[in-house]
C-alpha cells in the first residue's frame, strides 16, 4: 500500500453533516489524507483539500466556495489547483511561513478568525506550523490528531501524530466539540471531548506500542 495515492483518485465521502462534507481522495493509501468542505457564515470553506475526480460534482450539492484554507504548512496538497478552478483565493494563517510563495494561486492571510471559526495557533516552530479551527461545534485539527491506522495503536480510536507522541498538544484537552475533523482518516462524532482527552493523556504511555506496531508493519511489508 502506497503512502500517498496518485493519478485519478477514487473519491470516498466521509464526515457528512449539515451543509458540510469530507472526502478521502485515495482511500487505499496509507496516509488516508482527508479533506473537508465546511459551511460557515453562509459559504463553503475547503480545508487542506486533495483533488479527485467527481469532487466538483460533490461540492455542487453545497454552498458556493468562499475559499481554500491551508491549516498546516505541509498541507498545500491541491489547494492552488482547486482554488483556481473555483476562482477563490487560498487562505493561509498570517504567521505561517513557507506556504504562500509555493502556491500558484491568489492568497489571503487571516489571523484569529475565519468566517464563524476561531483560529487557534496550535504549533509554530521551524519544523511544524499548524492551526486549528473551532466554531463551538466543529473542531478541525489537520495533523496533531488522526484516525488513520499509523496514528493509532489497536486500542485507540484516535491517536496523536507519531512525531508528537512524547510532547502531545495538551491545549486540545480543553475542547468538547460535537465533532472532530482530522486531516488523516475519518472524523469522530460521538464522545468527542472524552476521546480527545484520552488520546492526549495516553499519548506517551502508548508511544512505544505504536512505534513497535509501525516497525512490525514496515518489516512485514518487505
Amino acid at each position: 500500500m502506497a503512502m500517498k495515492g496518485s493519478g485519478t483518485g477514487d473519491l470516498t465521502v466521509v464526515d457528512r453533516f449539515g451543509g458540510s462534507v469530507g472526502w478521502i481522495a485515495y482511500p487505499d493509501e496509507t496516509m488516508q489524507r482527508a479533506s473537508h468542505a465546511v459551511e460557515s457564515d453562509g459559504g463553503l470553506w475547503l480545508v487542506d483539500p486533495v483533488d479527485a475526480e467527481g469532487l466538483d460534482d460533490l461540492l455542487a450539492e453545497y454552498a458556493d466556495p468562499e475559499g481554500v484554507v491551508v491549516l498546516l504548512d505541509r498541507h498545500k496538497r491541491d489547494a492552488a489547483a482547486i482554488a483556481t478552478r473555483h476562482d477563490v483565493p487560498v487562505y493561509v494563517p498570517e504567521w505561517m511561513d513557507g506556504v504562500v510563495e509555493k502556491l500558484d494561486a491568489p492568497t489571503r492571510r487571516f489571523d484569529r478568525e475565519l468566517a464563524d471559526f476561531d483560529v487557534i495557533r496550535l504549533i509554530n516552530n521551524p519544523l511544524w506550523q499548524e492551526a486549528v479551527l473551532f466554531d463551538g461545534e466543529t473542531l478541525v485539527v489537520p495533523e496533531s490528531l488522526g484516525t488513520a491506522d499509523y496514528f493509532r495503536t489497536a486500542a485507540e480510536p484516535l491517536g496523536v501524530h507519531p512525531m508528537l507522541r512524547l510532547l502531545p498538544p495538551k491545549t486540545l484537552r480543553s475542547y468538547d466539540p460535537d465533532r472532530l475533523l482530522v486531516g488523516h482518516g475519518d472524523g469522530i462524532a460521538e464522545n468527542v471531548g472524552r476521546t480527545i482527552r484520552r488520546a492526549i493523556d495516553g499519548s506517551r504511555r502508548n508511544a512505544m506500542a505504536l512505534y513497535a506496531k509501525s516497525v512490525r508493519e514496515l518489516l512485514g511489508g518487505r
